[in-house]
């Protein structure tokens, strides 16, 4: 079982105390509105709460009235060393230093696993992300679906739900086919046959396409493109989408990102999911047979326009096996399936949550969060830097120019949800305005001086931490006791920007600390207490770049 954060243990006594107030004054059922929060600005204590204000109207008691009554009653808490009444009826408490040291100890017993929780109640969570096709070279803004669903999977594993990772390959479909289309386009070209200046329109035209052509051409020296080519454009094309999905798949083990399953489209529409999906709708009288299509009545279920699911002649449209394909994930016992989208699927999101909805599933069991595209910039300039032809530019150019540790974090801190723009010449600086550095540094900064320490003389003095009293060594334990509960917001919200915020923040109050106080240099006890002190700092830390996917070196 996950320890309870030093936050949670004052929230909890602090909580039960205002209730057992309230109880006595004659006002019970207000459980709902206590509640603690961190203070969004600094100078309103460590914990806040505004009960007062929201249970007014059960009272009839002004705010302050009623606040200035608990002040006036309020016991002694071991945790809280000050409470006071702000504005129209808000309550902040400020917690005991000595008390709130106690977070060092609690870091220093687990380093890394600080930060677990058991929030998530070992809820099942599907999730997938990524899900490039199998067309072209990892582009950036894949990587940064990949950053993003990564750390929200390691962050929702800490805060305690079972995550399954995984990406669904599109490998079935008319694109399969003009993949094929193009490869054999390249083959001619490796007999000396101009393909280029009677290139098909919507035939990928990139220059990855050629390599895939000589890869060919060395495995089956047999072939002939002037046999018949067109029928194979299906088998050309399935083979050259699973060598794009297999350098897909090395490409994000190289950005630290790997999945429990790769879901193959073919072999969902192999496996008949799709008539069953239709037939499942139809039964539960979802479907609608309109000029010869057969068509999904999603209106009923709040979309903006019915969905045709079979055409005229037959054919599927793309909805049927994306339909299939999350009944698959319901019927496989998840308690929620979230789905990582590209910023060009805003319109399938009411749709899919519409079948989600009539194939029997709660619709709020899915969530869809679009991730926004990404422009890189070198100081002010646009960069278009692939090296492979084509209108894109590629993860694995994005990595080679500025590695792996900056472009995950510059990739996660902004919300998915928000256009964002990556500075090249940001993300290559070796110095603290560099973001990326500018934590790391902290941590090698610390890993420097417990190796300074391991060099002197050992000492026996007890670690006392009530020796850690300055406005700069509270802000440190503050920041400490805050982390379980920002890796729950994480999780919780699905929102990921919420770490390298708070990575920076431990930063900059580290480094506000060492620039206002020695460390070795000083009697005994405190020397203890501080090395103590850094000590769970670069524990946190640490562990806060780990969940981020992200290393802290140990010099720099």
């Amino acid at each position: 079982m996950p320890a309870v954060s030093r936050l949670d243990e004052a929230r909890h006594e602090i909580r039960r105390v205002i209730l057992s107030f309230l109880e006595g004054a004659g006002f019970t059922g207000l459980d709902e509105v206590v509640r603690l929060e961190v203070p969004t600005e600094k100078g309103h204590g460590d914990l806040t709460t505004s009960f007062a204000l929201k249970a007014a109207g059960r009272t009839k008691v002004p705010p302050r009235v009623l606040l200035e009554q608990l002040l006036s009653w309020w016991p002694d808490v071991p945790a809280v060393e000050s409470l006071e009444v702000a504005g129209p009826g808000f309550l902040n408490f400020t917690l005991r230093t000595r008390w709130l040291a106690e977070v060092v100890n609690q870091v220093r017993a687990m380093p890394g696993q600080y930060g677990n929780s058991d929030f998530g109640q070992q809820q099942r969570v599907l999730l997938e992300y990524v899900s490039a096709n199998p067309t072209g070279p990892m582009v950036v803004v894949s990587g940064r679906a990949a950053a993003v669903g990564d750390t929200l999977a390691r962050c929702m594993s800490a805060a305690g739900y079972q995550v399954f990772r995984e990406f669904y390959v599109n490998d079935a479909g008319n694109q399969i086919a003009t993949l094929g289309h193009a490869l054999a386009l390249r083959l001619r070209e490796l007999e000396g046959e101009d393909v280029e200046s009677n290139w098909p329109e919507k035939v990928y035209p990139g220059d990855y396409v050629k390599d895939l052509a000589k890869a060919y051409r060395t495995l089956h020296p047999e072939f002939a493109t002037d046999q018949a080519v067109e029928d194979r454009y299906p088998e050309l094309g399935a083979w050259a989408a699973e060598r794009i999905r297999q350098s897909q798949e090395t490409v994000l083990r190289e950005f630290g990102v790997t999945f429990d399953q790769w879901f193959s489209e073919r072999s969902l529409r192999e496996s008949g999911a799709a008539e069953a999906v239709i037939d499942r709708l139809r039964n539960r009288g979802y479907m609608a047979e309109r000029e010869g299509a057969l068509w999904f009545t999603s209106t009923r279920f709040g979309d903006d326009k019915d969905r045709v699911m079979v055409k005229s002649d037959g054919s599927y449209t793309y909805f049927v096996p994306d339909a299939a394909y999350h009944a698959g994930k319901f019927d496989r016992g998840f308690d929620y399936v979230i789905d990582l989208l590209g910023p060009d699927h805003h319109g399938y999101v009411n749709r899919m949550r519409a079948v989600v909805e009539a194939l029997g599933y709660p619709p709020e069991r899915l969530e869809i969060l679009i991730v926004q595209l990404v422009r890189l910039l070198r100081g002010r300039e646009l960069v278009r830097m692939s090296k492979r032809g084509g209108d894109f530019v590629a993860l694995e150019d994005l990595i080679e120019e500025a590695g792996v540790d900056p472009a995950r974090f510059f990739l996660l801190e902004r919300a998915p949800e928000t256009p964002m723009d990556f500075d090249l010449n940001l993300a290559t600086l070796k110095g603290s305005d560099n973001p990326v550095y500018y934590v790391q540094y902290a941590g090698a900064r610390i890993h420097s001086i417990l190796r300074q320490w391991h060099a002197m003389a050992a000492e026996t003095v007890p670690v006392d931490l009530g020796l850690l009293t300055s406005a700069e060594e509270r802000e440190l334990m503050v920041l400490m006791a805050r982390f379980p509960e920002v890796v729950v917001r994480v999780a919780e919200d699905r929102a990921p920007q919420h770490l390298p915020k708070y990575l920076t923040d431990l930063a900059a109050a580290f480094h506000a600390f060492y620039r206002a106080h020695r460390i070795l240099d000083v009697e005994p006890g405190l020397r203890q207490a501080r090395l103590a002190l850094i000590e769970a700092v670069l524990a946190v830390n640490t562990r806060g770049l780990a969940l981020l996917g992200i290393s802290q070196p140990e010099e720099m």
